[in-house]
């Protein structure tokens, strides 16, 4: 079967307590009537949930599937020997109110705790005046400081607060303490895992009406007590983010650029404008993968147009 087009997937909406309606009147996404959505999740390859193909020749087929059974077609041959699930998993936030103070374990730690470990970036697509985020804790704060400002729900005072604008990025690491702050619009590349700890969710209930389930004992042993005060990622930086999970470039599309060298593969995230490849086109808050074996690997774009591309190193 030969690849005219790029792979786009059908997203997967999640109802979260802190969402909203952004991703609707931000990028025209058809969401459910009335319901309150957090995450769009764009790419997955998990048990309970599945990407699938929305059009074209692998109309139906999961990523599952893809990453199974077409590797080499869709991602190239260079995975070949990678095991497990397809390893990343990209989302849009929709955070109206603020997500939970929360910390996702290390590789190191979390079989013990049987979860997933769990690295990921946020860059932010849109933000509100007045916008924040929270990563890492205020210098010289101390475990035992933390533990105390959790039994009067004051932890946040003592976490590094950051405002945030659009086009603002940061590196979340494993072991980072972390909240979203209320008012803004983010896109989310991370190692494909579901396990998140809450240590504080700022005293509210959840969907249900009940206070949602915390995880301290799991927090306080996942979270690294000398991550102080880490800063945004330098938006000259090319790329923008590499770790060994993926890496993550934004680029301005002034001139036609590649999304990938012959026989890999590119997840192409449209932040401004409107990129077109092969023949099709896209708008702000499209994702849509670019397969290994395509013949027309040529981004190009409206004047302004800017894209995130995700790769696997």
């Amino acid at each position: 079967m030969k690849l005219t087009a790029p792979l786009i997937f059908e997203p997967l909406y999640m109802e979260r307590v802190w969402g909203g309606r952004q991703l609707e009147s931000l990028f025209a996404k058809p969401l459910p009537s009335g319901a309150v959505i957090g995450e769009s999740w764009e790419l997955v390859d998990r048990e309970e949930a599945q990407s699938v193909v929305h059009c074209g020749l692998l109309r139906g087929a999961t990523l599952n599937e893809l990453w199974t059974e077409r590797r080499e077609q869709v991602f190239g041959a260079r995975y070949a020997g990678m095991t497990g699930r397809f390893p990343l998993l990209i989302k849009l936030l929709d955070a109206a109110e603020k997500l939970s103070v929360q910390v996702h374990p290390p590789a190191s730690i979390a079989p013990e705790l049987k979860g997933e470990p769990k690295t990921e970036m946020w860059y932010v697509a849109a933000a509100d005046e007045g916008a924040d985020i929270y990563a890492g804790f205020k210098a010289g704060t101390s475990r035992e400081q933390f533990e105390r400002a959790l039994q009067t729900g004051a932890c946040a005072k003592l976490l590094h607060r950051i405002s945030t604008k659009a086009d603002d990025c940061i590196f979340i690491p494993s072991g980072r303490v972390h909240a979203i702050g209320g008012g803004n619009v983010i896109v989310e590349v991370q190692q494909n895992s579901d396990t998140t700890y809450r240590v504080f969710d700022w005293n509210r209930t959840g969907l249900d009406g009940k206070p949602r389930a915390l995880h301290v004992a799991e927090s306080l042993r996942s979270m690294d007590f000398n991550d102080y005060e880490p800063e945004l990622q330098n938006p000259e930086s090319d790329p923008l983010v590499k770790c060994e999970y993926f890496q993550v470039e934004r680029w301005t599309l002034d001139t036609p650029r590649e999304a990938a060298p012959t026989g890999d593969f590119a997840v192409i995230t449209c932040l401004s404008g409107t990129v077109s490849c092969a023949g099709e086109s896209f708008g702000p808050g499209r994702f849509f993968l670019v397969p290994a074996m395509l013949e027309d690997h040529l981004l190009t774009g409206t004047p302004g147009t800017t894209v995130l591309r995700t790769t696997i190193p």
